[in-house]
């Protein structure tokens, strides 16, 4: 190697070193610079940090203080007001103590006052017995029955007063009850009879009718158990029987005679026979559309049967099916009114009166046939009973039992329903009269309002307030069990005294 070159390169080599030894020193002595600019900013920034906790510190410290300060005032006045409620205690207690004391006291001074009245009282009663010449036990008594004779006048007018309000509003209620349900049921007055007329067209055939030497008529009233009456009035054959059906097949019978022209006593057979068919039929239908008109589905056959027969049997002149349909109706709306079954009611009062289709078959009273064939036939024992149950006899124990007593009587009651002879009207009004004067202290008795109403006058010394009006029960319950009537009677018990003097 060249030496200029290595001493070149050893001279680059010092220089080199040279310049980088100088350029650290100048670093270092910048470094030392920053960090010592940088130490006081530090230093600075520290004591401002520790200025401002001192500050805070301080604060805080004076706010601690002035806590204190407010938590010592508050206990110190809590103290306070519990000395000054201790205190307070104290003085009630001994107030109490004091008042316990005095009462104590006043128990005493009274139970000594009540010794002292008790010895009062005694030498009273004493000093009362001697003056009187009575004893307390009997003293007792007859003040007991100064009390008893004024309460018994409180009680009397007391007693009048309820019995008005109850009429009043049970009297009212059933009115209304049972207006509302006449308003609802139109039917026909009707008024039958124990004959009926059939219409000749021909004069002529009145001869037919009689027969050879009366031949004809004597076998149509043989086979038809009615008697026929052709000479009594022009143009008609009047045909007189009890039973209506016989009637009506009798009838029946004539007009198919009539029609035919044919009469002889074996063909009044043969359509005496077809004439049976023919009622038989009717009667069902009859039975039948009674049943349908109010609404009434499932009724054995044997009760329809029963119920066709009652359109040819009267009652007082009133239709008995009518009746009973017409019932129907009322029932229905009656015990819809009070809450009653509605079906049962409607029922029983289509078949109240059934037994009256079998009276000369079957003995006793229609309404106890009724009952036994309704049961026979299956039909269910609240129908039966209710139906069973609408005469007086019998007691009525359900709401639809007394629903078809109620229409019963309703029904029959109304104007123009039954033909009641003058006969058995007064005699009607005899028998409650008759009623009202067996009883003692009655003077008079008097029948009015076509028997709706019975007025008995009294004796005043014979009877008091009271018993007037037990009288007046007595008398209307002896109607109701010796009576049969339509409707109801109100019994009137009149009661007067009369004190007169003469001024002279």
């Amino acid at each position: 190697m060249d030496p200029i070159t290595i001493v070149l390169a050893l001279a680059g080599i010092g220089i080199g070193f040279g310049a980088s030894t100088a350029v650290n020193k100048q670093r270092l002595s910048n470094a030392d610079e920053n960090a010592q600019k940088e130490l006081k900013k530090a230093k600075q920034e520290a004591e401002k940090l520790v200025s401002k906790a001192k500050e805070e510190a301080l604060e805080l410290a004076e706010s601690s203080r002035k806590e204190d300060q407010a938590r010592r005032k508050e206990f110190k006045d809590i103290e306070k007001r519990l000395l000054d409620r201790e205190e307070a205690l104290d003085k009630k207690l001994d107030n109490l103590d004091k008042r316990s004391e005095a009462l104590r006291k006043g128990e005493t001074e009274v139970e000594e006052l009540k010794n002292e009245i008790r010895d009062i009282r005694k030498k009273q009663q004493d000093k009362l017995e001697k003056i009187a010449k009575l004893t307390k036990a009997e003293a007792a008594d007859k003040l007991m029955a100064m009390t008893e004779r004024d309460i018994k006048n409180d009680l009397k007018g007391l007693i009048v007063k309820l019995q008005n309000d109850a009429r009043d509003l049970a009297e009212e209620k059933a009115g209304t009850i049972l207006i509302q349900t006449m308003e609802r049921m139109a039917s026909e007055v009707t008024a039958e009879r124990t004959v009926t007329a059939v219409k000749l067209e021909d004069e002529e055939m009145k001869g037919r009718i009689i027969g050879k030497e009366g031949r004809n008529i004597q076998s149509l009233q043989r086979a038809t158990g009615v008697d026929i009456m052709v000479d009594d009035t022009p143009g008609m054959i009047i045909l007189s029987s009890f039973d209506p059906v016989r009637r009506e097949v009798a009838r029946v019978t004539l007009e198919m005679l009539l029609k035919d022209g044919r009469v002889h006593p074996g063909r009044i057979e043969e359509v005496i026979e077809k004439a049976q068919k023919q009622v038989q039929k009717d009667v069902m239908r009859a039975g039948e559309d009674a049943a349908r008109e109010v609404g009434i589905i499932g009724i054995p056959k044997e009760i329809l049967q029963y119920l066709g027969e009652l359109k040819f049997r009267t009652s007082y002149g009133q239709n008995v099916l009518k009746h009973s349909t017409e019932m129907a109706h009322m029932a229905g709306v009656l015990a819809e009114q009070i809450g009653a079954d509605v079906k049962t009611a409607k029922y029983a009062a289509l078949i109240h009166d059934m037994g009256k289709a079998l009276t000369h078959k079957i003995e006793g009273k229609h309404h106890h046939i009724t009952g036994e064939i309704a049961r026979k036939y299956g039909v269910d024992e609240a129908v039966a009973h209710a139906a069973e149950a609408h005469h007086d006899d019998m007691e009525a124990t359900t709401p639809e039992a007394l629903v078809v007593r109620v229409v019963d009587a309703v029904s029959a009651a109304r104007p123009g329903a039954r033909n009641i002879s003058a006969e058995n009207f007064s005699e009607r009004m005899k028998d409650l009269e008759n009623v009202a004067t067996g009883f003692k202290g009655v003077e008079k008795a008097y029948a009015i309002s076509a028997g709706r109403e019975v007025r008995v006058f009294v004796k005043p010394v014979d009877l008091d307030d009271l018993g007037a009006i037990k009288l007046a029960r007595d008398v209307a319950n002896k109607i109701e069990s010796t009576m049969q009537y339509p409707g109801t009677i109100k019994v009137n018990v009149i009661r007067e005294t009369r004190a007169i003097e003469f001024a002279k």
